[in-house]
């Protein structure tokens, strides 16, 4: 099996040193959920997760929620909700989302502010190693002492400041050192969830989360760290510095994934320009297996556009794969689908190519449909395994 890796922006052979597999994927900050934006990413690891299994990998899937954040705080205002009210219903439509699309459980779903204590722990550590710095009751991360920093985006240097200031960044802080350093503890700001510690009252960073939660259920280095392609600056790149400095222990993560955007109407389907496409409408006009088809017709590192017209020929191939498994059996000589298996595990194996292994899927079910007397029944059980594989129920 072959993954690319985000940081040697190589396609790599896939080896881990034992037979355990640490997947962790973030996960949506719920104040607008779920659009297909969102679906691409966690359907993939989805898949991912499930191809790792099939290779008899041990994996351990966590994924989190992002539930305090300065969006949630902002939204939660907007429509006279607590910042908990809003968190909880967006999150408990993000989880009912993926079970409608037949999404595997996560073996941890973790809440940021759950981990309180994990993250204090983290923060302290770079603190008594002089990685960062206390003003004002606000904990700060210095990126000048972090050496390596930028070596998994590979962004020149001059990139930096613009671009993290584009992603969340306050660069106009005046208890920064520099304009460049990140929040590791926010303190307390009128109004806003605050927590106790050392340094008073306040709220977690965003970027200690996510480096807290991964280490407490995957260890201090694990294998696949994964999310959307615009969170790869700043977000695990400080990631990145935060781990490896605390516990000196590198490479923090050994292959980094990420999925591309969804375009929709000629812009990126985002939160904040608000042209999304929403998982829980599609489902009202078509089945699961129709949208992941939409989905798997792109590969997971290729920028694409979503198009409303377009769906209806995936609902189409949805509808023909189904046949295929449910058709009536005949007695002649067996049809022969290891040509087809062969294929679509030799695509899945190349950088999880899913164009190429549903490809193989629909040879195979329409070889099924064109030869109603042959015995197809061996055919029809390959169908169901390496579709259930991608996440395909193949449901009438």
């Amino acid at each position: 099996m072959r993954l690319y890796n985000s940081q040697s922006q190589q396609i790599e052979e896939f080896v881990v040193d034992d037979n355990k597999v640490g997947v962790y994927v973030c996960g949506v900050t719920p104040y607008d959920t779920t659009h297909i934006g969102h679906a691409f990413t966690f359907l993939t690891f989805d898949v991912l997760v499930r191809y790792l299994r099939y290779h008899g990998y041990d994996v351990t899937y966590v994924q989190n929620v992002t539930d305090i954040d300065d969006d949630i705080i902002r939204k939660s205002k907007e429509r006279g909700m607590t910042w908990r009210e809003l968190g909880d219903q967006e999150t408990n439509q993000y989880l009912d989302d993926m079970k409608q699309m037949h999404a595997i459980p996560f073996d941890h779903y973790v809440a940021a502010t759950a981990h309180i204590p994990e993250m204090l722990e983290l923060i302290q550590a770079l603190l008594d190693k002089g990685f960062a710095y206390e003003v004002d009751g606000s904990v700060y991360f210095s990126v000048a002492k972090s050496e390596g920093f930028g070596k998994l985006s590979h962004l020149p240097q001059a990139e930096w400041l613009p671009t993290a200031n584009e992603r969340g960044n306050f660069p106009n802080d005046p208890n920064k050192q520099d304009p460049l350093d990140f929040v590791l503890w926010q303190a307390a700001k009128p109004g806003e969830p605050t927590w106790e510690t050392p340094w008073g009252e306040g709220r977690p960073g965003w970027h200690i989360e996510c480096t807290a939660m991964a280490q407490k259920y995957l260890g201090d280095t694990f294998a696949i760290h994964g999310g959307g392609h615009d969170l790869i600056f700043p977000h695990h790149e400080c990631e990145i510095a935060q781990a490896e400095n605390a516990t000196g222990e590198a490479p923090y993560v050994k292959y980094w994934m990420h999925v591309a955007m969804v375009d929709y109407e000629g812009e990126k389907m985002s939160k904040s320009l608000g042209n999304l496409v929403y998982i829980r409408d599609l489902l009202g006009d078509y089945s699961a297996d129709a949208i992941r088809l939409a989905l798997l017709a792109h590969h997971y590192r290729d920028r694409w556009e979503w198009f409303d017209a377009e769906t209806p020929r995936y609902a189409a191939t949805a509808v023909a794969l189904a046949e295929a498994a449910h058709q009536p059996t005949g007695n002649g000589e067996a049809l022969d689908a290891d040509p087809y298996r062969e294929r679509f595990l030799a695509a899945m194996d190349n950088d999880l190519d899913t164009i190429s292994a549903v490809a193989a899927l629909d040879e195979l079910a329409e070889e099924i449909l064109q030869n109603p007397g042959a015995d197809v029944r061996a055919a029809q059980e390959q169908l169901r395994e390496l579709g259930a594989l991608v996440g395909l129920t193949l449901e009438k």
